[in-house]
């Protein structure tokens, strides 16, 4: 039996955890509540004691396991150091110290939208290249950008956080970072939405948008009925993240861009109106950069997670 891998991924409201043989293939998953209470003081023991309840169930001793990958919602650099998890309650520190205080395995840590990108790249949608750059485009925007195989995670782990490319000189509206002008402000889920309800406030010309509530879904499913609004308002979702995108690649020329995402699964809409205005901006040594959707979903965390602990005993 060849070893085993766990990869955790640590949300806001639950934990996803999978078991893994140290191949890559997915065993087993499920998840935990994060308990983020006491500034998330219970998260990593909660982890620690799923996981010794799966190898007390598999009956398997810590010579079985390869190690521990952990993806947290924040900035974590190469070393492991988590700089701030809001979302956590956490502030600064090595999350495998203490990891490893609570079960004693190897702990590899990154961000979680870097995890999701190297999940994508080595199982997923963006499987068998090199140079990567992965979007996620959920409540907010996410990103991760792998270079020759690594992660691209910068001197405290902010490396790839696209969301907040500045885009908008003229945005009176606050991001969530506290900044103006946001990509994440305008091509996120509720970015859309903003979008859709500026257009409609603006525009009196009819739209079965007026008599639906107002979500990203509804807007890309109305563009592909034909509804004039909508795909007015899909073109400049595309026009900004399109532009975004040609940005990064001008600085890191990626082989290939995988969109993913809740945004993502209104298919090949999203790639068309995207590609075609990256395509637009781009350099052109970029400008033959190809374009996937992702196709992990919500398990990228976890498989990107594995990988961590893959690669880090690999380079031990």
């Amino acid at each position: 039996m060849s070893k085993r891998v766990f990869g955790v991924d640590i949300g806001g409201t639950t934990v996803k955890m999978g078991f893994f043989s140290s191949e890559g293939d997915l065993l087993d998953k499920w998840e935990i509540p994060t308990r983020t209470e006491n500034n998330g003081a219970n998260i990593l023991p909660d982890i620690a004691g799923s996981i010794r309840k799966k190898m007390d169930s598999e009956g398997l001793t810590e010579n079985d396991i390869v190690g521990i990958g952990i993806s947290c919602p924040g900035p974590v650099d190469d070393k492991g150091v988590v700089h701030k998890c809001v979302n956590l309650g956490w502030g600064n520190f090595n999350v495998g110290d203490e990891m490893r205080k609570n079960i004693d395995l190897p702990v590899f840590a990154g961000n979680d939208a870097n995890a999701a990108a190297l999940g994508e790249v080595w199982k997923g949608g963006g499987s068998g290249r090199e140079n990567v750059v992965v979007v996620t485009l959920g409540t907010g925007v996410g990103g991760g950008i792998i270079i020759n195989g690594k992660v691209l995670s910068g001197s405290q782990g902010s490396g790839g956080e696209i969301g907040h490319i500045h885009i908008n000189d003229n945005e009176d509206e606050k991001c969530g970072c506290g900044n103006y002008g946001c990509l994440e402000q305008y091509a996120s889920a509720t970015g859309i939405v903003r979008l859709a309800g500026r257009k409609l406030a603006s525009d009196s010309r009819p739209s079965a948008l007026r008599d639906k509530t107002l979500t990203a879904k509804e807007v890309f499913d109305l563009a592909k009925d034909g509804d004039v609004l909508a795909n007015e308002i899909v073109e400049e979702f595309g026009e900004v993240l399109g532009k975004g995108l040609a940005n990064v690649a001008g600085v890191v020329n990626p082989e290939l861009i995988v969109i993913g995402g809740g945004v993502s699964k209104a298919g090949q809409i999203v790639i068309d109106v995207v590609k075609k205005n990256y395509v637009k901006y781009v350099f052109h040594g970029s400008r033959g950069s190809e374009f996937a959707l992702a196709t992990l979903g919500n398990d990228a965390g976890i498989y990107g997670s594995a990988k961590l602990v893959i690669d880090g005993v690999k380079r031990a």
